[in-house]
């Protein structure tokens, strides 16, 4: 379980989503005859919403050839492995859009709002994201990192999920999310990783084949993998 007093727990985090950005991801007019119905619901979100995050401070203490031990957790991944090579300390996180968001977003049986709400919430999830990243940066001064998330590889896949809840303790207690037990996360639009200081960009993107991906980051590097990792 993780220590409380290391633990930097962010549940005061303010939900100001760009509308206008959000009707052009949705691809929704402005002064169609949705707009004013998708305001709406913005509202609403914008009130009930409480996204959440929760970061640690943690230290590696043994790396094997793909494993490395991160505060008596043993990860097995190459990749993993290989991008923490020169760090001593990284940092485990998980971010949300909350409970609250999450039961709203159920509440709707029709398909477009559900659409539109599922979209607010990855909005939320990334406002309490980047309320981690900005808090770990002021709070430890790591310089530049890059992030892993379980399952986001083969090399390091979903089942490590249930090794990173471990080390964060009661995170339905603590932040509101918990792990189900097929892995996924509850509230849906969750995310989990770690984050760590290394000298080279990187993005789990670069080793992903899968095309046509909406959350692609950045693009398909087919020899990377060859010549950082194997």
């Amino acid at each position: 379980m993780t220590d409380l007093t290391t633990a930097h727990i962010l549940d005061n985090i303010p939900f100001n989503p760009d509308i206008a950005g959000l009707m052009k991801r949705l691809r929704l007019k402005e002064g169609s005859k949705h707009e004013k119905e998708f305001c709406r619901l913005v509202d609403e979100a914008r009130v009930l919403a409480r996204p959440r995050g929760l970061y640690l401070q943690a230290f590696i203490t043994d790396r094997g050839e793909d494993w490395v031990v991160i505060d008596r957790r043993r990860f097995t991944s190459r990749v993993l492995r290989v991008n923490v090579d020169q760090a001593y300390r990284v940092f485990p996180f998980l971010a949300t859009c909350g409970q609250e968001l999450q039961s709203w977003a159920e509440g709707f049986g029709d398909m477009l709002l559900h659409f539109w709400a599922e979209a607010i919430k990855e909005a939320a999830l990334s406002c309490a994201l980047q309320e981690v990243n900005r808090h770990l940066e002021a709070e430890y001064r790591p310089g530049h990192t890059s992030a892993m998330t379980p399952g986001s590889l083969e090399d390091w896949p979903i089942q490590q999920q249930s090794i990173l809840f471990d080390l964060f303790g009661d995170t339905s207690e603590l932040i509101g999310v918990r792990l189900t037990s097929s892995l996924m996360m509850n509230p849906t639009k969750s995310v989990s990783g770690i984050r760590f200081p290394t000298d080279t960009d990187f993005e789990s993107c670069q080793l992903c084949p899968r095309e046509y991906c909406p959350g692609r980051r950045a693009p398909y590097e087919p020899e990377l993998y060859a010549n950082r990792y194997h």
